[in-house]
């Protein structure tokens, strides 16, 4: 069985890091395989990382995935109340094979019977400054009267924190300082294509269907080299301005750091 770290599961995954982490702690993810200090998680964290996101989809919450992974470890028959099969997520080595088409489409049976959640509104001032900022940014809008957030996964993390108000001016902020620094970076991207098809093509001939599909597969090979380095210089980054706040004094300095790493 395969076996990735932390960043190669969230490539492939297409989940963030924070996220894989979050899901983790929250006991949707089975916890990895620690080696000293290194986590490495195996195909069935994969698959367990597709079902939540199927899930969450469909309008499942978190605490009910997490009451279902939990069940399944337990042994119960909770899978089958829901019509979801223990395939679902994928055969452990142990366990029968059951196709992927099958479980994919049990999964989507029984997530289609499940009524959708409404989003919940977020507890400020609709009108206000903070509100008119989420919905500059295109972070959130207006729904009857409320304001709620566009992203599930923002939604997801600012419905469950008991300091709803300091989380989204840190929502706010994240956004404001990386804004014109991930213009920046995709002009970057984006110029890397340019000379791709520029070499390939020239400057005035028109692509074949060969160059189209040749160049699909370059421009998508590029997203994910780009994602892993970005993903990768952005933990370095961190790790260094926090390791410099521990230098000049600040006493949690070391300690988010570390929390960093896990």
């Amino acid at each position: 069985m395969a076996e990735y770290r932390l960043d190669e599961l969230s490539r492939i995954s297409g989940v963030s890091t924070r996220n894989i982490r979050a899901y983790r702690e929250r006991g949707l993810l089975d916890p990895p395989r620690r080696v000293g200090r290194s986590a490495f998680y195996d195909d069935y964290q994969l698959s367990q990382l597709r079902t939540i996101n199927q899930l969450l989809r469909r309008g499942f919450n978190s605490a009910h995935i997490a009451e279902f992974f939990a069940s399944m470890r337990q042994g119960a028959d909770l899978a089958d109340i829901l019509g979801i099969q223990r395939a679902l997520l994928g055969p452990r080595d142990d366990d029968d094979d059951e196709s992927e088409e099958e479980s994919t489409a049990d999964a989507e049976s029984a997530a289609r019977d499940k009524p959708a959640a409404r989003p919940r509104a977020l507890d400020i001032d609709p009108h206000g400054d903070t509100a008119n900022a989420l919905i500059d940014y295109g972070l959130a809008e207006r729904q009857r009267g409320g304001i709620v957030v566009v992203d599930p996964t923002i939604a997801e993390i600012l419905g469950r924190t008991a300091d709803q108000p300091q989380y989204i001016q840190a929502l706010i902020r994240f956004y404001e300082s990386s804004r014109d620094a991930a213009d920046a970076l995709a002009i970057g991207f984006v110029r890397s294509l340019e000379e791709v098809m520029e070499a390939r093509l020239g400057k005035n001939r028109e692509p074949e269907s060969d160059d189209v599909e040749a160049l699909g597969q370059i421009t998508q090979d590029f997203r994910e080299l780009w994602g892993h380095v970005l993903s990768d210089r952005l933990e370095e980054s961190m790790e260094r301005q926090l390791s410099a706040g521990a230098a000049a004094g600040y006493s949690g300095g070391a300690l988010l750091t570390e929390l960093l790493r896990l």
